[in-house]
Protein backbone atom coordinates (compact mmCIF):
# COMPACT_ATOMS: atom_id res chain seq x y z
CA UNK A 1 0.00 0.00 0.00
CA UNK A 2 1.35 3.47 -0.72
CA UNK A 3 0.51 6.25 2.01
CA UNK A 4 0.61 9.56 0.59
CA UNK A 5 1.94 11.00 3.45
CA UNK A 6 4.39 14.47 2.65
CA UNK A 7 7.64 12.93 3.52
CA UNK A 8 8.49 9.66 1.51
CA UNK A 9 12.19 8.30 0.29
CA UNK A 10 12.26 8.31 -3.07
CA UNK A 11 14.33 5.20 -5.69
CA UNK A 12 17.83 5.18 -6.93
CA UNK A 13 17.90 4.48 -10.85
CA UNK A 14 17.30 1.08 -11.97
CA UNK A 15 16.46 0.02 -7.94
CA UNK A 16 13.48 -1.43 -7.05
CA UNK A 17 10.89 1.32 -5.56
CA UNK A 18 10.09 1.25 -1.71
CA UNK A 19 8.21 4.07 0.63
CA UNK A 20 8.68 4.54 4.23
CA UNK A 21 6.47 7.23 5.98
CA UNK A 22 7.85 9.55 8.62
CA UNK A 23 5.51 11.31 11.46
CA UNK A 24 4.50 14.91 9.48
CA UNK A 25 6.78 17.37 11.12
CA UNK A 26 5.07 19.55 13.79
CA UNK A 27 6.67 23.09 13.59
CA UNK A 28 5.32 25.39 11.03
CA UNK A 29 8.46 26.79 10.20
CA UNK A 30 9.03 23.41 8.57
CA UNK A 31 5.81 23.61 6.27
CA UNK A 32 7.03 25.85 3.89
CA UNK A 33 10.64 23.33 3.26
CA UNK A 34 10.46 19.68 3.05
CA UNK A 35 12.69 17.27 1.26
CA UNK A 36 11.94 14.63 -0.49
CA UNK A 37 13.38 12.78 -3.26
CA UNK A 38 10.42 11.98 -5.45
CA UNK A 39 9.33 13.71 -9.04
CA UNK A 40 7.50 14.17 -12.45
CA UNK A 41 4.01 13.34 -13.77
CA UNK A 42 1.94 9.95 -12.77
CA UNK A 43 -1.32 8.48 -14.40
CA UNK A 44 -2.21 6.70 -11.53
CA UNK A 45 -3.32 8.28 -8.55
CA UNK A 46 -3.89 7.05 -5.67
CA UNK A 47 -6.87 7.41 -3.69
CA UNK A 48 -7.17 9.85 -1.33
CA UNK A 49 -9.98 7.77 1.64
CA UNK A 50 -8.02 4.45 1.36
CA UNK A 51 -4.63 4.61 0.16
CA UNK A 52 -5.05 2.14 -2.51
CA UNK A 53 -4.18 2.47 -6.35
CA UNK A 54 -7.22 1.83 -9.10
CA UNK A 55 -6.93 -1.42 -11.04
CA UNK A 56 -4.01 -0.87 -13.48
CA UNK A 57 -5.64 -0.27 -17.30
CA UNK A 58 -2.06 0.11 -19.38
CA UNK A 59 -4.80 1.53 -22.75
CA UNK A 60 -5.37 4.46 -20.13
CA UNK A 61 -1.43 5.41 -19.44
CA UNK A 62 0.04 8.35 -21.54
CA UNK A 63 2.74 8.19 -24.04
CA UNK A 64 6.19 9.40 -21.89
CA UNK A 65 9.34 10.32 -24.04
CA UNK A 66 12.31 10.68 -21.30
CA UNK A 67 15.10 12.25 -22.34
CA UNK A 68 16.83 9.22 -21.97
CA UNK A 69 15.78 5.75 -21.34
CA UNK A 70 17.62 5.68 -17.70
CA UNK A 71 14.63 8.04 -16.99
CA UNK A 72 12.03 5.74 -17.22
CA UNK A 73 10.40 4.23 -14.22
CA UNK A 74 6.55 3.32 -13.18
CA UNK A 75 4.15 6.04 -11.45
CA UNK A 76 3.25 5.53 -7.79
CA UNK A 77 0.83 2.89 -8.51
CA UNK A 78 3.22 0.65 -10.28
CA UNK A 79 1.57 0.70 -13.36
CA UNK A 80 2.23 3.43 -16.07
CA UNK A 81 5.84 4.47 -17.41
CA UNK A 82 6.91 7.97 -15.92
CA UNK A 83 10.10 10.37 -15.98
CA UNK A 84 12.10 10.24 -13.08
CA UNK A 85 12.19 14.63 -12.48
CA UNK A 86 15.98 16.17 -12.98
CA UNK A 87 16.70 19.62 -12.22
CA UNK A 88 13.60 22.23 -12.19
CA UNK A 89 11.10 19.03 -12.92
CA UNK A 90 8.36 19.24 -10.63
CA UNK A 91 8.12 16.41 -8.22
CA UNK A 92 5.81 15.60 -5.13
CA UNK A 93 2.34 17.19 -5.16
CA UNK A 94 -0.84 15.66 -3.78
CA UNK A 95 -0.96 11.55 -3.47
CA UNK A 96 2.62 11.96 -5.68
CA UNK A 97 0.89 13.33 -8.44
CA UNK A 98 3.99 14.40 -9.70
CA UNK A 99 6.42 11.95 -8.70
CA UNK A 100 10.11 11.39 -7.97
CA UNK A 101 12.93 12.51 -8.60
CA UNK A 102 16.36 10.66 -10.55
CA UNK A 103 19.07 9.18 -8.20
CA UNK A 104 21.02 12.58 -6.71
CA UNK A 105 18.04 14.58 -6.69
CA UNK A 106 16.09 16.07 -3.84
CA UNK A 107 12.33 17.24 -4.09
CA UNK A 108 12.29 20.94 -2.42
CA UNK A 109 9.12 22.39 -1.75
CA UNK A 110 8.27 26.25 -1.43
CA UNK A 111 5.54 28.51 -1.14
CA UNK A 112 7.42 30.01 -4.36
CA UNK A 113 4.72 31.00 -7.54
CA UNK A 114 5.25 27.57 -9.23
CA UNK A 115 4.39 25.17 -6.34
CA UNK A 116 0.96 26.77 -5.28
CA UNK A 117 -0.29 22.84 -5.44
CA UNK A 118 0.49 21.73 -1.63
CA UNK A 119 2.90 19.20 -1.37
CA UNK A 120 5.14 20.32 -4.93
CA UNK A 121 8.04 20.86 -5.27
CA UNK A 122 11.24 21.28 -7.54
CA UNK A 123 14.16 18.79 -8.51
CA UNK A 124 17.44 20.38 -7.28
CA UNK A 125 20.72 18.24 -6.99
CA UNK A 126 21.68 17.01 -3.36
CA UNK A 127 25.66 18.36 -4.39
CA UNK A 128 25.42 21.91 -5.55
CA UNK A 129 28.50 22.70 -6.65
CA UNK A 130 30.73 22.69 -10.23
CA UNK A 131 33.01 20.08 -11.24
CA UNK A 132 34.81 19.63 -14.62
CA UNK A 133 33.81 16.49 -16.82
CA UNK A 134 36.31 14.02 -18.73
CA UNK A 135 35.15 16.44 -21.38
CA UNK A 136 36.42 19.73 -20.84
CA UNK A 137 33.59 20.74 -19.77
CA UNK A 138 32.06 22.18 -16.62
CA UNK A 139 28.96 21.61 -15.29
CA UNK A 140 27.27 23.38 -12.06
CA UNK A 141 26.47 20.05 -10.47
CA UNK A 142 27.31 16.64 -10.22
CA UNK A 143 24.18 15.73 -11.76
CA UNK A 144 24.34 17.54 -14.72
CA UNK A 145 27.61 15.75 -15.25
CA UNK A 146 25.78 12.36 -14.80
CA UNK A 147 22.76 13.66 -17.05
CA UNK A 148 24.89 14.31 -19.93
CA UNK A 149 27.10 10.84 -19.24
CA UNK A 150 24.05 9.39 -19.61
CA UNK A 151 22.77 11.43 -23.27
CA UNK A 152 26.24 10.37 -24.23
CA UNK A 153 26.24 6.73 -23.71
CA UNK A 154 22.19 6.79 -25.18
CA UNK A 155 23.51 8.71 -28.53
CA UNK A 156 26.61 6.17 -28.55
CA UNK A 157 29.11 8.23 -27.37
CA UNK A 158 31.74 7.46 -24.79
CA UNK A 159 31.10 8.17 -20.59
CA UNK A 160 31.90 10.87 -18.89
CA UNK A 161 32.92 11.08 -15.70
CA UNK A 162 34.00 13.88 -13.38
CA UNK A 163 37.76 15.02 -13.39
CA UNK A 164 37.43 16.82 -10.33
CA UNK A 165 35.75 19.50 -8.26
CA UNK A 166 35.62 22.99 -9.83
CA UNK A 167 35.78 24.40 -13.19
CA UNK A 168 37.69 23.16 -15.56
CA UNK A 169 41.11 24.59 -16.25
CA UNK A 170 41.89 26.08 -19.70
CA UNK A 171 44.57 28.32 -21.90
CA UNK A 172 43.80 31.85 -22.30
CA UNK A 173 41.46 32.34 -25.22
CA UNK A 174 40.95 36.07 -26.52
CA UNK A 175 37.20 36.60 -26.74
CA UNK A 176 37.38 39.94 -27.99
CA UNK A 177 40.55 41.40 -29.57
CA UNK A 178 41.38 44.90 -29.76
CA UNK A 179 40.53 46.89 -32.80
CA UNK A 180 42.29 49.09 -35.23
CA UNK A 181 42.11 52.56 -34.52
CA UNK A 182 42.73 55.70 -37.43
CA UNK A 183 42.59 59.27 -35.16
CA UNK A 184 44.22 62.43 -34.81
CA UNK A 185 46.55 64.12 -33.09
CA UNK A 186 45.47 65.62 -29.03
CA UNK A 187 42.62 62.82 -29.45
CA UNK A 188 41.93 60.36 -26.97
CA UNK A 189 41.94 57.11 -27.76
CA UNK A 190 41.99 53.39 -25.74
CA UNK A 191 42.31 49.41 -26.84
CA UNK A 192 40.33 47.15 -25.69
CA UNK A 193 40.95 43.30 -24.85
CA UNK A 194 38.95 40.32 -23.41
CA UNK A 195 40.38 37.20 -22.41
CA UNK A 196 39.18 34.18 -20.85
CA UNK A 197 40.95 31.37 -18.71
CA UNK A 198 41.29 29.32 -15.85
CA UNK A 199 43.06 30.51 -13.68
CA UNK A 200 43.13 33.94 -14.46
CA UNK A 201 45.49 35.00 -16.89
CA UNK A 202 48.28 37.66 -16.33
CA UNK A 203 47.04 40.26 -19.45
CA UNK A 204 50.00 42.62 -20.24
CA UNK A 205 50.38 45.14 -23.19
CA UNK A 206 53.36 45.86 -25.96
CA UNK A 207 54.19 47.36 -28.33
CA UNK A 208 55.70 46.06 -31.73
CA UNK A 209 58.40 47.84 -32.85
CA UNK A 210 59.54 46.18 -36.81
CA UNK A 211 63.31 45.92 -36.81
CA UNK A 212 65.52 44.99 -39.57
CA UNK A 213 65.81 41.67 -41.28
CA UNK A 214 61.89 40.99 -40.02
CA UNK A 215 62.57 41.13 -36.28
CA UNK A 216 59.74 42.13 -33.97
CA UNK A 217 60.95 43.87 -30.96
CA UNK A 218 58.46 43.90 -27.86
CA UNK A 219 58.02 47.53 -25.97
CA UNK A 220 56.37 46.41 -22.51
CA UNK A 221 53.59 48.95 -21.77
CA UNK A 222 53.47 52.05 -20.15
CA UNK A 223 56.91 52.01 -19.78
CA UNK A 224 57.96 55.91 -19.32
CA UNK A 225 55.42 57.07 -21.60
CA UNK A 226 53.36 59.76 -19.48
CA UNK A 227 51.05 59.81 -21.82
CA UNK A 228 49.82 55.93 -21.54
CA UNK A 229 47.98 53.87 -18.97
CA UNK A 230 47.09 50.41 -18.49
CA UNK A 231 44.84 49.02 -16.67
CA UNK A 232 43.60 45.16 -15.71
CA UNK A 233 40.24 44.03 -14.23
CA UNK A 234 37.85 41.27 -13.95
CA UNK A 235 35.09 40.58 -16.14
CA UNK A 236 32.90 41.34 -17.82
CA UNK A 237 31.76 37.95 -17.72
CA UNK A 238 32.48 35.09 -15.34
CA UNK A 239 36.14 34.04 -15.25
CA UNK A 240 36.75 36.44 -17.79
CA UNK A 241 39.41 39.71 -17.78
CA UNK A 242 39.98 42.70 -19.98
CA UNK A 243 43.05 44.97 -20.30
CA UNK A 244 42.80 48.82 -21.79
CA UNK A 245 45.33 51.28 -22.76
CA UNK A 246 44.54 54.51 -23.04
CA UNK A 247 46.39 57.03 -25.11
CA UNK A 248 45.79 61.12 -24.12
CA UNK A 249 47.05 62.95 -25.55
CA UNK A 250 47.77 60.70 -29.06
CA UNK A 251 50.79 61.78 -30.42
CA UNK A 252 52.70 60.89 -33.62
CA UNK A 253 54.92 58.92 -31.85
CA UNK A 254 52.17 56.51 -30.88
CA UNK A 255 51.78 55.12 -34.47
CA UNK A 256 52.35 51.38 -34.69
CA UNK A 257 51.21 47.97 -33.60
CA UNK A 258 49.66 47.09 -30.16
CA UNK A 259 49.81 43.83 -28.56
CA UNK A 260 47.53 42.19 -25.93
CA UNK A 261 49.09 39.36 -24.13
CA UNK A 262 47.71 36.75 -21.94
CA UNK A 263 49.30 34.14 -20.25
CA UNK A 264 48.40 31.60 -17.34
CA UNK A 265 50.08 28.36 -16.24
CA UNK A 266 48.42 26.44 -19.34
CA UNK A 267 49.33 28.36 -21.97
CA UNK A 268 48.98 31.94 -24.02
CA UNK A 269 47.45 33.95 -26.22
CA UNK A 270 47.83 36.95 -28.12
CA UNK A 271 45.82 39.32 -30.33
CA UNK A 272 47.00 42.39 -32.03
CA UNK A 273 45.84 46.14 -33.41
CA UNK A 274 46.77 49.03 -35.32
CA UNK A 275 46.79 52.90 -34.29
CA UNK A 276 47.12 55.51 -36.88
CA UNK A 277 48.23 58.38 -36.15
CA UNK A 278 47.54 61.76 -38.15
CA UNK A 279 48.55 65.54 -37.86
CA UNK A 280 45.61 67.13 -36.32
CA UNK A 281 46.09 70.51 -39.10
CA UNK A 282 46.45 67.77 -41.93
CA UNK A 283 43.13 66.26 -40.83
CA UNK A 284 41.04 69.16 -41.39
CA UNK A 285 42.94 70.38 -44.55
CA UNK A 286 42.05 66.84 -46.19
CA UNK A 287 38.71 67.25 -45.06
CA UNK A 288 38.49 70.81 -46.51
CA UNK A 289 39.85 69.56 -49.74
CA UNK A 290 37.47 66.45 -50.05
Amino acid sequence: MLVPQRWIQGSALGMPKTSHTMDAPSSLSLLCLVLVVTGGTSAQIVDDLTGTCPPCDTTKCPEVKCKIPQLVTKDACECCDHCLGVHGDLCGGSNMSHGRCAQGYVCLMSGADGYQQEGTGGCICKHDYTVCGSNGKTYETVCALHLASWISLHMGKGKIHKEHDGECTYAPVIVRAPKNIHNVTGSQVYLSCEVKAIPIPVITWRKVIEAPKGVSLLEELPGDRVNLAVQVRGGPSKYESTGWVLIHPLGERDSGKYRCHAKNSLGEAHRDANIVVEQHIKAIGDQLDG
